[in-house]
């Protein structure tokens, strides 16, 4: 029988991706609603009791108000906004985590999506930490660049009028939302200092780490811990470092759920940069949701994508 799924906020951008990656599977059935009743609170409770698992594809305070309909129901939850990522008590979703992430994302009611920024700074922090290569105490500077799409409806109407600003940088109040939810999950005792940017591309990331090696903490050692984590992972790859092109171009895995890892060191080996390239609507968001949709629903992960 088709597992019965409903994309709570399917007329966004993550949500018709993520529709766009189920439609037409044998496996999945979509429970919709009619456009004009999308806000319609009893349309979307009968959708919501329909549905097996329902993904939250909203802003964060309606999500936590989706949430509570949903709350006297048996249906799963996949939660795509920031409103649970910090929550104890939902299972964090980046399947590449490790067993015990992965185990509890196939067995929970409850499952946060990561954000695009920290899925990149996770996947390259949370093995070094784990290994004690980087130390949970130490001040890190993480900067990235992400494409308009991550900016919502009117970002990415602003770009593709010609009205847009080229590139620019935000967070220089030292207070993005993503912090908290990095800070949880890589197990770091400090905030780093983030600082993301917005290119005038539709599509695509890149997270850089820089560092200064020494003391056991060595270019090699880090590919090697990183190699060794996602050794079986279907959707993150450690690549070489040596040749900056393409690894410098952002929109590289766009349309996929693919992420690569890479490690840059100076000549004189007392300097790396750490870089992760995905697609911020793909791994970092609508294709994620359906990697662990699969996960949940005990499929193959890599349906769909």
């Amino acid at each position: 029988m088709a597992a019965r799924i409903f994309i709570d906020g399917e007329s966004g951008t993550t949500g018709l991706q993520i529709r766009e990656r189920l439609s037409g599977r044998k496996d999945i059935s979509l429970v919709q609603i009619a456009p004009e009743r999308r806000k319609d609170a009893s349309a979307r409770a009968a959708a919501y009791a329909e549905a097996d698992v329902a993904i939250l594809c909203l802003p964060d305070d309606a999500a936590l108000e989706a949430v509570a309909l949903a709350r006297d129901l048996p249906t799963r939850l996949i939660d795509a906004s920031t409103a649970h990522r910090t929550n104890p008590d939902w299972a964090y979703g980046f399947a590449e985590g490790g067993s015990e992430m992965r185990s509890r994302i196939a067995l929970a009611r409850y499952v946060t999506n990561p954000g695009c920024y920290p899925t990149g700074t996770i996947a390259l922090l949370l093995p070094l930490i784990a290994a004690g290569l980087i130390g949970a105490d130490r001040d890190l500077s993480i900067n990235a660049v992400s494409g308009y799409s991550g900016g919502g409806k009117a970002m990415i109407a602003e770009h593709e009028t010609s009205s847009g600003i080229r590139h620019f940088v935000y967070g220089l109040d030292h207070n993005h939302k993503h912090i908290p939810e990095i800070v949880r999950v890589t197990g770091l005792n400090r905030a780093p200092v983030f600082i993301p940017s917005v290119g005038n591309f539709a599509m695509g990331m890149i997270v850089q780490i820089p560092l200064h090696l020494g003391a056991g903490l060595t270019a090699q050692a880090i590919g090697d811990v990183l190699a060794a984590h996602y050794a079986d992972a279907r959707f993150v790859q450690v690549v070489e470092g040596a040749s900056i092109m393409p690894r410098a171009n952002p929109e590289r895995l766009n349309g996929t759920n693919r992420m690569e890892l890479s490690v840059h060191a100076s000549t004189d080996g007392y300097r790396a940069v750490l870089l992760a390239t995905l697609d911020n609507l793909g791994k970092g968001a609508s294709g994620a949701a359906v990697q662990n949709l699969n996960i949940m629903l005990g499929l193959d992960e890599g349906l769909g994508l």
